[in-house]
């Protein structure tokens, strides 16, 4: 379960769907991997704090989605791996499980309201 220390900012795209409450299904919000990321996270990030390394953006869905089960090799060092081969496969499988994907939210955020950059006009 996430829970960043209070106060701490992530910058997430404008278009990201608004976090779902905790036990709703995942909407590709980016909050929980952007704060902090996961075990799996931890292994290809190299990091235990900040944003995941291997989340990444789509422009087509306007949701952020895990790398390891997107294009796993990316992140494994394997590169040249074909896309739908057996070991791209297996790695999926494996982050699946590991990230818990299709349980539900379990990332206890509470989140603000974006704040706009520029004050409103005054009338």
């Amino acid at each position: 379960m996430v829970r960043p220390l209070s106060g701490s900012v992530i910058w997430i795209q404008p278009e990201a769907p608004p976090k779902p409450a905790v036990g709703a299904p995942c909407n590709g919000c980016g909050v929980c991997c952007l704060a902090e990321p996961c075990p799996l996270g931890m292994l290809v990030s190299l990091k235990r704090e900040g944003a995941c390394r291997a989340l990444v953006w789509s422009d087509a869905d306007r949701q952020y989605r895990c790398g390891m089960l997107v294009h796993p090799s990316r992140y494994v060092g394997l590169r040249t791996l074909p896309p739908q081969g057996l070991l791209n496969r297996l790695i999926r499988r494996y982050a699946r499980r590991m990230i818990a994907a299709g349980i539900g939210c379990d990332a206890a955020i509470d989140t603000d309201p974006p704040v706009d950059a520029a004050p409103p006009e005054k009338r």
